[in-house]
């Protein structure tokens, strides 16, 4: 009966087992050998920092939930090799020369801290962070090319609590952008050359009124235009609405009089014209008809009944 219940004899059942335990060791030693010679690994933390490193180092433990790639020369991060490592959610990549090659870069990591801040970053899309759905810390900050963010870049990014934007070349920033951030915490805007002009209202008007802190706030500043440059963007509401709302000075009555001067000379103008021209037509069509009744010879007098037939 027991043999029965129980096929499996009991030395090769424990022999199973044990030849299990012994390859997932060997995997385990595997994992902790491939680390690359250039980074340090340790307690499933990957440390490259300062290596001058031109590609992204591929022998990294794929359990490495933290990876530090800070002050080296990486141009690219290559999707393959970054999503293998299925475990990882704290990425440094900041001091480098990423561009705008981070398209469908990530896209099966489990990121909650990403920073790429003092790169060569230009542009990000709506696509470009779309399937980070864990990330809450989002540096971008110290990216001197970057100038224009889409709108929808940050929509899935439901989670994301800090997000810095400071010292890019942005000058333009659509409102929806930060405010449809339910978890949004903390924000850096400053030392960016903003535009503050009518566009930028609405913007403006919502980092007036939100209660999101803003990093490093005193630098927050317009660049132009020129009368309000170096102007705190929480202060730029009188000048907005000097800007964005229509008003008119002296100068403008004075030139819509002289218009309507103008018009109603030209009226007058134009109907005294008008009258000259049908007078003038009337005195010639009318000496015309008189000179046509002149050459007409009267018709002949009727001649006069004679008596007998007026007496019958």
């Amino acid at each position: 009966m027991d043999n029965k219940q129980n096929p499996c004899p009991w030395f090769f059942c424990y022999g199973q087992i044990f030849l299990l335990l012994i390859m997932n060791f060997g995997l385990l030693a595997g994992q902790v050998q491939c680390c690359t010679e250039e980074c340090h690994c340790e307690h499933l933390i990957v440390n490259c920092t300062d290596k001058q490193m031109e590609e992204f180092p591929t022998a990294i433990p794929m359990d490495t939930r933290q990876l530090v790639l800070t002050r080296n020369n990486l141009t690219y991060l290559p999707s393959v090799e970054l999503n293998l490592l299925i475990d990882l959610v704290y990425l440094d990549c900041s001091r480098n020369m990423l561009g705008d090659s981070l398209e469908a870069t990530f896209i099966a990591l489990p990121l909650v801290y990403l920073d790429l801040s003092h790169n060569n970053i230009s542009k990000i899309t709506a696509s470009t962070f779309y399937l980070l759905n864990n990330l809450v810390v989002l540096k971008l900050s110290d990216n001197p090319n970057l100038q224009e963010i889409e709108k929808d870049s940050f929509a899935n990014n439901t989670g994301l609590r800090h997000l810095d934007l400071s010292g890019t070349a942005l000058t333009y920033l659509d409102v929806s952008t930060v405010s449809s951030l339910p978890s949004l915490r903390t924000l850096g805007l400053s030392f960016s050359p903003w535009d503050c002009y009518c566009p930028l209202k609405e913007f403006l008007k919502w980092v007036m009124e939100t209660d999101v802190y803003f990093i490093d706030a005193e630098n927050m500043t317009c660049n132009t235009p020129i009368h309000i440059r170096g102007l705190l963007l929480k202060d730029t509401e009188p000048h907005i609405n000097l800007m964005c709302i229509p008003s008119l000075y002296e100068r403008d009555y004075l030139f819509l009089g002289l218009v309507g001067f103008v018009i109603f000379g030209s009226g007058i103008v134009i109907a005294w014209l008008t009258a000259v021209c049908v007078v003038i037509y009337d005195r010639l069509c009318g000496s015309t008809d008189d000179d046509e009744d002149e050459d007409e010879e009267p018709p002949p007098p009727p001649k006069p009944k004679k008596k007998e037939e007026s007496d019958v």
